[in-house]
């Protein structure tokens, strides 16, 4: 860890500090320095001499300072691993692959930098622009707000900062107050990686900071990843601006009858569970074929108990805390009302400390939040079906879709499926929750606005210049 990353994640606690607490020894981990919105101007007028400069640099620059810092996380792996485990919760083996993804984010960004500067235009096509030729340019936004949750708090990070930069932007970053451990050392990386510094202003606070950045004249684009009810609250505080939202989903997969059950368990036992299943394309509706109901419910208990669930830092823990003992206690809540109006409980609910089982029920009535809504938790519905119409109407009956998985062994199936689906991304024989960081990554409905995925965030953190010249 760098000297500067060091320093802050160690600086004591007082009135003007937040403490970062680990979610399964409850632990407080280490501080970053709080603000409040007084602080919002000076960070404004920083953000804007690192536009300037941002925009300087050469898109060479650029990527060699991403390509550098890409590397320098790397080898640095197991280290920005462990402080994953302590902020956020997440088992040591996922925060491993967390790392190795911002890692590969970061590259993809570089490649960007270099790639998509714009194109020539066919002016000569148009009758009466024979004379002329020219191009349009990608040039930077100016400052960019970003605003990040708690579930992947490096790679998250990463998404945003990475083609921010690959733009030539200048960005204030917001981290959730709850992991903002991980956010600061990727910052001090690129800094290090040879970032100016005025180019990234990290700030730490609550909703009166957010607003106060959010309302800001000079913020000529928010990103945002969380909730929905925040993502209305931007939309209408932002102003005349650029948006791009992740706001969660409600996944569905489809198991058909000719699906290979096998693999059908697999990827749904780990699309459900991963990351205690605060995970926005996490698997949480799964929808079975009739036919192959019973054998498929028997094999998914299986595998769902033989889960280790406990210390995120033990090698052999399957599934670690929920960031809270409130998250916590308002899943298990959530699925004791779901109990409550008829649904039945085939595993977990239980809970210790921040632990919460893995939970699986069957019949859960549609009115219940836990079939309408993102549980974001370790839990999953099995609900039977009979036809193929059947099946993509109740996974297309929520307002909230950003990913859906289908298994089947038919081609036409999987692509009827995959053009009914009203859903950003659909994995055919995988669960719902696989994401590649270089593919468009977004919503339908209520989902999100915009989407993430380097090339796109990068075109909507850029702005086309084009330049005709009339010989």
């Amino acid at each position: 860890m760098s000297e500067a990353a060091t320093l802050d994640i160690a600086a004591p606690a007082d009135r003007r500090s937040l403490p970062v607490t680990n979610p399964f020894t409850g632990e407080v981990v280490g501080h970053v320095p709080l603000q409040g919105p007084d602080c919002v101007e000076p960070v404004l007028e920083r953000a804007r001499q690192g536009a300037r400069i941002a925009g300087s640099l050469s898109r060479h620059r650029r990527a060699e300072i991403l390509d550098t810092a890409a590397q320098l996380v790397l080898g640095r792996q197991e280290q920005f691993a462990r402080l994953i485990v302590s902020e956020a919760g997440k088992t040591i083996r996922q925060a491993r692959k967390e790392t190795l993804r911002a890692v590969n984010t970061l590259k993809l960004s570089a490649a960007e930098a270099r790639r998509n500067a714009g194109e020539v235009i066919p002016f000569d096509s148009y009758e009466g622009s024979e004379n002329r030729h020219g191009w349009f340019t990608r040039e930077p936004l100016g400052i960019i707000a970003a605003i990040t949750p708690y579930n992947d708090p490096l790679n998250l990070v990463a998404h945003k900062l990475g083609p921010a930069i690959a733009g030539g932007n200048s960005i204030i970053l917001k981290p959730s107050q709850l992991t903002p451990l991980s956010a600061q050392w990727l910052v001090d990386t690129l800094l290090e990686a040879g970032l100016p510094a005025e180019v990234i202003t990290s700030i730490n606070g609550g909703r009166d900071l957010a607003q106060a950045v959010v309302s800001a004249r000079d913020v000529r684009m928010i990103s945002f990843t969380g909730g929905f009810a925040t993502g209305e609250a931007i939309s209408r505080t932002a102003g005349l601006k650029r948006l791009a939202m992740d706001l969660g989903g409600n996944a569905p997969v489809i198991v058909f009858d000719d699906a290979d059950l096998t693999a059908a368990v697999g990827a749904c036992v780990s699309g459900a569970f991963w990351a205690a299943g605060q995970n926005c394309i996490g698997t949480q509706r799964i929808l079975i074929q009739r036919s192959v109901y019973a054998e498929f419910r028997r094999q998914f208990l299986v595998a769902t108990s033989r889960l280790v669930c406990g210390d995120p830092m033990d090698e052999r823990t399957d599934v670690g805390p929920m960031i809270t003992p409130a998250s916590a206690q308002n899943v298990q809540q959530k699925t004791d009302d779901a109990l409550a109006a008829g649904a039945t409980l085939l595993c977990g609910n239980t809970l210790s400390g921040n632990l919460y089982a893995p939970t699986v029920l069957e019949g859960v009535p549609e009115n219940c939040d836990l079939w309408a809504e993102e549980a974001f938790a370790p839990v999953v519905t099995l609900q039977a079906f009979d036809t193929d119409d059947e099946a993509l109407e109740l996974a297309n009956r929520v307002d909230f879709s950003l990913h859906a998985g289908v298994f089947t062994s038919k081609l036409g199936r999987a692509m009827n499926a995959s053009r009914i689906l009203e859903a950003g991304g659909v994995m055919i024989n995988d669960s719902s929750d696989y994401r590649f960081d270089g593919m468009p990554f977004g919503g339908f409905k209520y989902g999100s606005m915009g989407r993430e995925g380097i090339r796109f965030a990068f075109e909507d953190m850029t702005q086309p210049k084009v330049v005709c010249i009339n010989d």
